[in-house]
């Protein structure tokens, strides 16, 4: 009897896939057995080194999500690639940082455009593909712990994952019937390149440290083992959900 959690003979994008959070996606999903389409403006060398080396399949698409012009042949190059799409992984995104009195348009528009208006987009062409192909599928969100709170010097950066859960709840509404599940991760505060500022600011980082239960940063690989949950048939009866992977940061 295979494993509810095996991701064998599927196909799953992931956007943002060349560092931090996304590759950790990336390769716990290959792991689990699932071939990568991993999509982002730069190269992923690494991550297709560590994505063969798991024995799994993997196609690089050139994209720059902050429009949505490459949205529709992100799905059309990964099936021409691997042969098939069954799971998309929300994960590409940016942060500007300014108090609210000084933030730019220019900032807000990038943030929203590539955190939220183009993952919508590209949810929607993976629906597309996924209900004209009569298929199942899986779509996880990478939101954020500002999908609950405010944050400090990011207010587009809140409201986009505020969006984002929901869009994460009312896609789900709509596809849930169609076997399309429509879920997302809240990652807390993980080591990563948009964490950098905060790590290195002495006093930040302490008042951080001092709230989350577990006492550490998290990893990127912390997240790893939630998409896997959520792309695979254990999470079949799982719809409209945000997952906080946080360290216990909102239980205190």
């Amino acid at each position: 009897m295979s494993s509810p959690f095996s991701l064998a003979g599927k196909v799953a994008i992931v956007t943002g896939a060349n560092t931090g959070i996304g590759q950790a996606i990336a390769v716990s999903l290959a792991e689990a057995g699932a071939d990568i389409a991993a999509v982002g403006r730069t190269a992923p060398v690494e991550t297709e080194e560590l994505v063969t080396a798991a024995g799994r399949r993997f196609s690089s698409v050139a994209a720059d999500l902050s429009s949505i012009e490459p949205v529709g042949r992100v799905i059309a190059e990964t099936v021409s690639a691997l042969g098939r799409a069954d799971i998309l992984v929300n994960n590409a995104g940016i942060i500007r940082r300014a108090d609210a009195l000084e933030f730019r348009e220019d900032d807000w528009d990038a943030v929203i455009d590539t955190n939220l208006k183009s993952v919508f987009f590209l949810s929607q062409a993976f629906a597309r593909h996924c209900f004209a192909n009569r298929q199942t599928g899986k779509i996880v969100q990478i939101a954020s712990l500002l999908s609950f709170q405010g944050g400090i010097r990011v207010p587009s950066y809140a409201a986009a994952k505020s969006g984002l859960a929901g869009i994460t709840r009312a896609l789900a509404n709509e596809w849930a019937a169609k076997g399309l599940n429509v879920n997302a991760i809240a990652p807390g505060y993980v080591a990563t390149n948009n964490t950098e500022a905060l790590r290195a600011d002495p006093i930040r980082s302490r008042e951080i440290l001092a709230r989350i239960p577990a006492g550490r940063w998290g990893d990127a690989r912390d997240i790893g083992g939630a998409a896997v949950f959520l792309a695979s048939a254990a999470a079949d009866y799982v719809h409209g959900a945000m997952l906080p992977v946080d360290g216990g940061w909102l239980a205190r």
